[in-house]
């Protein structure tokens, strides 16, 4: 999955017309997290830290694509599907559905730039709140937070239909300069997120593959 959204991020860079973007999951759930035999594998920090280079690349790719971007969050947003919804520019929730950054519980950090991204979209005191108690979110704290930009009402067959009326106010326009707003955007943020990015990635190294993590893993496995 890895592998194919950054093939999508490719596809998507030369889409030169385009204007908006909604990004969402498969059956009602937006993502579920690692596929735990996966992470099990990948478990020495040097994987790990390659994984993490690897995706920071891509979703920082897709954060600065010229599109209004939005995360259709219907179902789960968990671990590294809460880090992919904070690269689009906009979160809009469905009524059941929950953001939870639980990589506290894995004994890590997030390490593909959620970190960084969720400060710059909520605060340093509300992210602190988020990664620590390793709770879910669901719409109505996430609304009042800034996390989501807004609750869809429909049902789940209706929920794309109604995003895409959400996001058309601010994609009406010339995709000349609905991507040229979003390249201006793009730009006054850059600076201090690479710095960050940096960082994030640095702290991630000292904790995936450590005592605590590999207890984590491996006391999840023997319950799967």
């Amino acid at each position: 999955m890895m592998l194919e959204l950054e093939e999508q991020i490719s596809d998507l860079e030369k889409w030169n017309d385009g204007k908006g973007l909604i990004v969402y999951g498969a059956e009602d759930t937006f993502c579920s997290g690692a596929d735990l035999s996966a992470t099990n594998a990948l478990c020495k920090p040097k994987d790990g830290l390659m994984m993490c280079m690897f995706m920071q690349s891509t979703l920082t790719r897709l954060q600065r694509l010229p599109l209004i971007s939005v995360s259709l969050v219907q179902g789960k947003a968990i671990g590294g599907g809460a880090e992919i919804c904070t690269a689009c520019d906009f979160r809009l929730m469905t009524e059941e559905s929950e953001i939870r950054f639980v990589h506290k519980h894995m004994g890590i950090v997030p390490g593909w730039g959620g970190a960084s991204r969720l400060i710059q979209i909520i605060g340093p005191r509300q992210a602190l709140k988020l990664l620590s108690s390793a709770q879910g979110i669901h719409p109505e704290h996430a609304l009042s937070i800034g996390l989501a930009d807004d609750i869809l009402s429909s049902t789940a067959d209706k929920a794309m239909e109604e995003a895409q009326t959400w996001i058309s106010s601010y994609t009406k326009g010339p995709a000349e300069t609905i991507r040229a707003i979003k390249k201006v955007v793009t730009s006054g943020r850059e600076h201090a997120l690479v710095d960050s990015l940096r960082k994030e990635k640095d702290i991630f190294g000292t904790v995936w593959g450590g005592p605590v993590h590999l207890q984590a893993l491996s006391k999840v496995l023997k319950r799967n």
